[in-house]
């Protein structure tokens, strides 16, 4: 039996085993730590610490790419995309140094099988069981590392396909952040462009501001120049003093005036009187607006006015026109707005010869009615309270009160509720102061609504009823009717002027 000594393991590495090639390059300078399993396989021992493959480490990332895809912007989804795809390429260079370390494996066992093969020829006994044993232990460990190296080419292929899945993502990443670049430009200009208009209308209104500013300006000075002058006016000066002068010396001049007239009037009456000592009838009533005329007899002689025929006129004061004055044939007769600025005459008829009585001056308006007819003409609708005295030429029994509406386009009489009559403007409409009556025509006007519906109408004061008057025929002048009583073509002027 061959004896081995104590140098016989370093005489087999210098004599029997050849040398390693010096091209081989050994990923570790320690041999790695294996032990033997149960059936005999080799196991590789494990670390303390577990340490994750670089398939698991790919696939956690992969999925955390994955669920913060949704919160992530474009920009950050394409960063992580490339970052991706570098740990792809990274992955790929480490399994193209995997496979290289595995081929020094291969190299490496099949050199140290072929020393042991060598060996088992120079040993016997039990020295070559242990051959035999290390022999078989390296073919385990060939197959072992035959079957790793399967397991990463299927790990490499995996990586490979997620390198051109990273590698596509992160193309569409590109892409979608092209296009939102693109579309972020195209809001920038849209912006630019609306900024510009914003601006150009800020510089046209500043300037139509400005324009208007010096407009308003000009329109300022000129109120301020005006407000300087009227405060002129207003201050104590010769110019205000002569027109107080002239103020004071009109208001004489208009006194005197009056009391010219009212001479004239008590001289015409005076003579007028003289003259009656030989006349029949006289006129006695206030020659006003809102009075009445009647003819008295201021004779014992004179006949009774029942049997006598009479007329009134209207006659002008400046050329002495004559108009007839239709239906005034009583002995008395209450002068209306009409007759204002004029003189009443009355003719009687006597026994085949005529006797004519005028009154000594034009009929003077009444206190206060014009102003009183302005204060109503602002209103839309003027209403008065009257009493029916007659209806069509026939007396009314009832002396319940109406209401007389007079508008802007029309007039309506009403009972309540309920319209008596409602007609608007026409030619066919008539209007005037009752045409006789006694002591109560002053108070009474006639109202033709339409042919076939006529009213007398009796109101509370004799202001009223020419207020009424007046309001009527001004109302409708505004609508190009010419509103008066029958028979009467004068032009239709507003009188009654304080």
């Amino acid at each position: 039996m061959t004896r081995v000594g104590r140098d016989f393991g370093d005489t087999m590495q210098k004599d029997a085993v050849p040398a390693v090639s010096a091209d081989v390059i050994f990923s570790s300078s320690r041999f790695p730590n294996y032990k033997i399993g149960a059936n005999n396989q080799i196991v590789e021992a494990k670390d303390e610490q577990k340490v994750l493959s670089m398939k698991e480490v790919v696939a956690r990332e992969t999925a955390q790419l994955l669920e913060q895809q949704k919160r992530l912007s474009v920009r950050d989804l394409a960063s992580k995309f490339e970052k991706g795809l570098a740990a792809a390429a990274k992955l790929s260079e480490e399994a193209r140094l995997r496979e290289a370390a595995s081929l020094e494996k291969h190299v490496l066992l099949k050199k140290l099988r072929d020393a042991l093969e060598s060996l088992k020829g120079r040993v016997a006994g039990r020295n070559k069981d242990d051959v035999e044993d290390a022999i078989s232990m390296v073919e385990a460990l060939a197959v072992q590392l035959t079957q790793r190296e399967g397991e990463l080419m299927q790990e490499k292929a995996e990586v490979k396909k997620l390198a051109n899945f990273l590698k596509q993502a992160s193309e569409d990443a590109k892409k979608l952040v092209d296009e939102e670049r693109a579309f972020a430009r195209a809001e920038i200009e849209n912006a630019r462009a609306a900024v510009q208009r914003v601006e150009e209308a800020l510089q046209e209104q500043e300037q139509m501001s400005r324009a208007s500013g010096k407009q308003d300006l000009e329109e300022l000075m000129k109120e301020v120049q005006e407000a300087r002058r009227i405060k002129m006016l207003h201050q104590p000066s010769k110019v205000m003093d002569m027109e107080h002068e002239l103020r004071a010396l009109r208001a004489q001049l208009t006194e005197k005036s009056k009391n010219s007239v009212r001479l004239q009037k008590e001289l015409a009456m005076s003579k007028r009187g003289l003259e009656q000592n030989s006349q029949l009838y006289e006129l006695d009533g206030p020659e006003a607006l809102g009075s009445y005329l009647r003819i008295q007899p201021c004779s014992d002689d004179a006949p009774e006015l029942s049997k006598c025929s009479i007329q009134w006129y209207r006659v002008s004061s400046q050329g002495g026109k004559k108009e007839l004055i239709s239906g005034a044939i009583k002995s008395v007769y209450a002068p209306e707005p009409f007759d204002v600025g004029r003189i009443l005459q009355a003719d009687i008829s006597l026994e085949g010869q005529w006797l004519t009585l005028t009154t000594a001056g034009p009929i003077d308006p009444a206190a206060g009615l014009g102003s009183y007819v302005e204060a109503l003409v602002r209103k839309h609708d003027i209403e008065f309270n009257v009493v029916i005295t007659q209806m069509n030429g026939v007396n009314h029994p009832s002396e319940s009160i109406h209401v007389f509406h007079v508008g802007k386009m029309r007039i309506k009489l009403c009972k309540g509720k309920t319209t008596i009559a409602k007609e608007y403007f026409s030619t066919s409409m008539q209007l005037c102061g009752v045409r006789g009556g006694g002591n109560a025509a002053a108070q009474a006007l006639f109202w033709q609504a339409k042919q076939g519906l006529s009213f007398v109408l009796a109101f509370e004061s004799e202001r009223e009823r020419n207020a009424a008057i007046m309001l009527a025929r001004r109302f409708a002048f505004d609508c190009n009717i010419m509103l008066a009583g029958p028979d009467d073509r004068a032009p239709i002027e507003t009188n009654g002027a304080p």
